[in-house]
C-alpha cells in the first residue's frame, strides 16, 4: 500500500487517488506491480471493509461503523456535487457485498475525517471503534485498503482488485493528519500506504478501529486520524 497525495507540494501526501485520472478497472496485480502492497498481503477478512467510489471511479477505501453510516478521510468527500457509492463487506472491490450510495456527509471542521451517511441501512458486521488505551506508541498494528500496489506509473493504473493489508508500527499518538487534526503515526514493517487507501482503517488491540488513513510518503511513514480523539464527535454523528 503506498499512498497517492492530493497535492505534489505536500511532503506528507494526502492518500486520495487524483479525482482526474481516467476511469480504470481493477488492476491485475501483476504486469508492472509491486506484489502484496509493497510487502503487505492479501487480506483474509475484513467484513466491515468499504471501496469508495466518486462519480463511478474507485478512489478511497474506508469502513462501515453503523447501518447507515460511513466512516472515511473527509479529503475522500471533498467535492460537493459528487456521486459517492460504496461496496461494502466484500474482499473484490468488484463484486459482491452490498452496493450503497452517500446521500448526506458530515465533514469535522479540523481533523481529517468525514462521516457518510448512507441512503439504506446495510447489515454487515460493523467496524468496532477503538479508544485510547488500544493505540500505544511502539505497538504493531494492520492498516487496509485498496490502493496502489505499484510505483513509477499512475497510481489509478494499479489500484488492487482485493483488500490488502499491511503491518506498521507506532511512533506517536500525537502527531498531525493532513488537515492538522490529531493523528496516529507510524512506519513501515511489512508494507506502507498508497494512493487509494485513503480513509481505510488501522487496527489496533482486539481488532478494534483506531485510525482513519490520511497521509504518506509513500515509503515508510504514514499518518492515521487518531479517531479515539475524536469519539464524542463520531457518536453525535452516527450514534456509535
Amino acid at each position: 500500500m503506498k499512498f497517492l497525495k492530493m497535492t505534489l507540494a505536500v511532503a506528507g501526501a494526502a492518500l486520495a487517488v487524483t479525482m482526474a485520472a481516467p476511469q480504470a478497472v481493477a488492476a491485475d496485480p501483476g504486469a508492472g506491480a509491486t506484489p502484496m502492497i509493497i510487502g503487505g498481503g492479501n487480506a483474509s477478512n475484513a467484513p466491515w471493509a468499504a471501496r469508495l467510489f466518486v462519480d463511478g471511479r474507485e478512489n478511497c477505501s474506508a469502513t462501515i461503523i453503523a447501518p447507515s453510516y460511513i466512516l472515511t478521510a473527509k479529503h475522500c468527500v471533498s467535492n460537493t456535487t459528487a456521486e459517492y457509492t460504496f461496496r461494502i463487506g466484500s474482499l473484490d472491490q468488484t463484486t459482491g457485498g452490498t452496493v450503497a450510495e452517500g446521500i448526506a456527509i458530515t465533514r469535522h471542521q479540523r481533523a481529517d475525517i468525514a462521516i457518510v451517511q448512507l441512503d439504506r441501512q446495510v447489515s454487515a458486521t460493523y467496524a468496532t471503534l477503538g479508544t485510547a488505551p488500544d493505540v500505544v506508541t511502539g505497538q504493531t498494528v494492520q492498516v487496509y485498503g485498496w490502493g496502489a500496489t505499484c510505483t513509477g506509473q499512475p497510481e489509478i493504473n494499479c489500484q488492487s482488485r482485493v483488500l490488502k493489508v499491511a503491518n506498521v508500527r507506532v511512533r506517536s499518538v500525537s502527531c498531525s493528519d493532513y488537515t492538522g487534526g490529531v493523528a496516529v503515526c507510524a512506519t513501515r514493517i511489512n508494507g506502507i500506504t498508497a494512493g487509494g487507501d485513503s480513509g481505510g482503517p488501522m487496527m489496533g488491540t482486539a481488532n478494534r478501529q483506531v485510525g482513519v488513513a490520511s497521509t504518506s510518503d509513500r515509503a515508510n511513514n504514514t499518518a492515521y486520524t487518531n479517531i479515539t480523539s475524536y469519539r464524542n464527535w463520531i457518536r453525535s454523528v452516527a450514534g456509535v
